[in-house]
């Protein structure tokens, strides 16, 4: 039984819309690669507008791009090192199979040593050491095209991918700014650790090719996040959310709800239709970045035209309807504390709506989840 499970699957499973993801991209990749940005530099008798590693290098890029094997340096410097080893060794050795083994494993070394590990750079150096008409051919120049331009085409394509789908491609850097723009880290990569320790960790376990730094402390993050939520206890969002809501309508002007947030000192404020059914939520940012528009407008005197603009603007009213948020987290009563520490532990969102059938009956904000928390510290302390 345990051989029988040692033999399946070693990867978690991945939603459906992610898997679509990935071949898209590798489709849309190889596609305009071999279409558009290939074709010009090679021979077309010759049909080497895409090599197969491509195929390899598109799976790292647009599949798993957060690995530190997909990453640009990895993949152009790697492809091109082992396309000039497989090159050379095809137009020294005369025999295929031993040109074969010395290319990959020349290749392999090379790349380690250049710090360019790209596992489809085996297959590159193989390509060429099979391929003596070519190396005849083109020579030295078959490194640069098809597979320097043909490589850094797929990268710059796998970035564009990633930030239109919603992916961070290249790879973050352990020294990026937090989401804030500050020097400070996100909240859940605060670990105390520095880079050299998080280093120092994946080389004890060898996993230096597997996982970057960076996300070896998100990683570390999440898990001491999901242990601190775990010890909390089985506290629910109804145990700690706060009942007495202060709420606005669609219509509700912008005024009005600056009003209540001075009033109040509410850093959100709940969205709802008239029936009480929950549509969205306010945040204090939401008001600032309005009003710095508006004043921003102002500043920008456009004449006739832009008088015009504000006249019929002041006939409608920007409302709460117009601002609100409708894709932020929401909670039901049972939803455990546990669950609702991730949802604001990056700042993203600063209260966490109640929904039952539809209506908003609590909200839980930091405030009430920080109280809820140190309740619990406090009682485990005594």
């Amino acid at each position: 039984m345990h051989i029988l499970k040692a033999l399946g699957p070693a990867v978690a499973r991945v939603s459906t819309i992610e898997a679509l993801r990935a071949g898209g991209g590798a489709l849309v990749g190889l596609a305009l690669t071999g279409l558009f940005l290939l074709s010009p530099y090679i021979d077309a008798d010759q049909g080497l507008f895409l090599i197969a590693p491509f195929g390899a290098t598109s799976v790292l890029l647009f599949a798993i791009p957060n690995s530190p094997l997909a990453q640009p340096w990895s993949a152009i410097v790697g492809n091109t090192i082992a396309a000039v080893i497989g090159i050379a060794v095809c137009l020294t050795l005369p025999d295929p199979v031993l040109r074969v083994a010395l290319a990959v494993s020349l290749a392999i070394t090379a790349t380690i040593l250049c710090r360019a590990v790209h596992p489809p750079a085996g297959a590159v150096a193989m390509t060429a050491a099979l391929s003596p008409d070519i190396a005849r051919e083109l020579g030295f120049w078959f490194a640069l095209a098809p597979v320097a331009v043909g490589t850094t085409a797929l990268v710059v394509l796998a970035a564009l991918y990633a930030r239109i789908t919603g992916r961070r491609y290249p790879f973050r850097q352990f020294d990026d700014p937090s989401k804030h723009g500050t020097d400070d880290r996100n909240p859940t990569e605060r670990l105390g650790l520095s880079e050299d320790e998080l280093t120092e960790i994946l080389e004890r376990y060898s996993q230096s090719f597997n996982l970057g730094v960076e996300d070896l402390a998100r990683l570390i993050g999440a898990a001491e996040l999901q242990a601190a939520a775990q010890s909390s206890g089985p506290l629910t969002a109804e145990d700690i959310m706060s009942r007495g809501l202060v709420t606005v309508s669609p219509d509700t002007p912008l005024g009005a709800v600056a009003d209540l947030f001075r009033q109040h000192r509410f850093t959100s404020l709940p969205v709802v239709a008239p029936d009480k059914g929950f549509l969205g939520v306010i945040f204090q940012m939401h008001l600032i970045n309005q009003a710095r528009a508006d004043a921003l407008r102002l500043e920008r005197g456009y004449g006739a035209a832009l008088r015009r603009l504000l006249d019929r603007d002041r006939e409608k009213p920007v409302t709460a309807g117009d601002i609100m948020s409708v894709a932020g987290p929401r909670a039901t009563t049972h939803t455990p504390i546990g669950a609702l520490l991730p949802m604001m532990a990056e700042g993203d969102v600063d209260a966490v709506p109640v929904i039952a059938y539809g209506k908003i009956v609590g909200i839980v904000t930091r405030t009430d989840l920080i109280a809820a928390l140190a309740r619990r510290a406090a009682r485990g302390g005594g």
